[in-house]
């Protein structure tokens, strides 16, 4: 993991970013929103006013660019490997294929469903983007969907617990976002993503020996 993370950075340098339709994580901090590839916050992740707020990035994960297209790759495999089962079925009612054969092609199947409801429910939690409104009172938070897009979700400052009333260790690979609601939980990479704005970053999760 550790390797991935330090090569995909290198992929994705200044010079790639000039490229058209580069990802959906290429935003300007003075429009966040207006991001190629990227689709807007549903309905129930919207909050009141929040569209009237100004935002500032103040957390990124360059590589969460990566994350995406492999999500959206495993889902087409999935889906080809799942849709080739009913003919494997056929072909072997009508002799033309072993039961071992068939055997073998579910357990691909299996494995493939399994690898992507993992994988999904890693990724839909990995942090891409953090911003925090000027009021410093709502996080808005930039992760991925199911299929890999962009999705924003919102969260009260107040119900976020800071990172120095949890166990993580901010050298960990991952600590992570949890709220005192008991809502979706968030996984962080510190090691590997930059911090831009440290004075508002502590201001949500706390003074960490590590950003002194």
């Amino acid at each position: 993991m550790a390797v991935v993370f330090r090569a995909v950075p290198r992929l994705w340098g200044p010079v790639s970013w000039g490229r058209p339709l580069h990802g959906l994580w290429c935003c300007s901090e003075q429009a966040p929103r207006r991001c190629v590839g990227t689709r807007p916050p549903t309905l129930k992740e919207k909050t009141p006013h929040a569209e009237k707020e100004k935002f500032q990035i103040v957390y990124r994960f360059d590589a969460i660019r990566a994350f995406g297209y492999v999500s959206r790759l495993k889902v087409a495999q999935t889906a080809m490997t799942v849709v080739a089962l009913p003919p494997g079925f056929y072909l072997y009612s009508q002799g033309l294929m072993t039961l071992d054969s068939l055997c073998l092609v579910s357990g691909i199947a299996g494995f493939a469903l399994a690898m992507l409801c993992w994988m999904s429910y890693f990724f839909r939690r990995l942090v891409g983007i953090l911003y925090l409104n000027e009021s410093g009172t709502m996080l808005r938070v930039a992760h991925l969907t199911f299929w890999g897009w962009r999705q924003d979700t919102y969260c009260p400052v107040a119900d976020v617990i800071p990172l120095t009333e949890t166990r993580d260790q901010p050298q960990e690979v991952f600590v992570r976002i949890q709220q005192y609601s008991g809502k979706q939980t968030f996984y962080l990479t510190l090691r590997y993503g930059r911090i831009l704005d440290k004075e508002r970053f502590m201001q949500v999760f706390g003074i960490l020996d590590s950003l002194k």
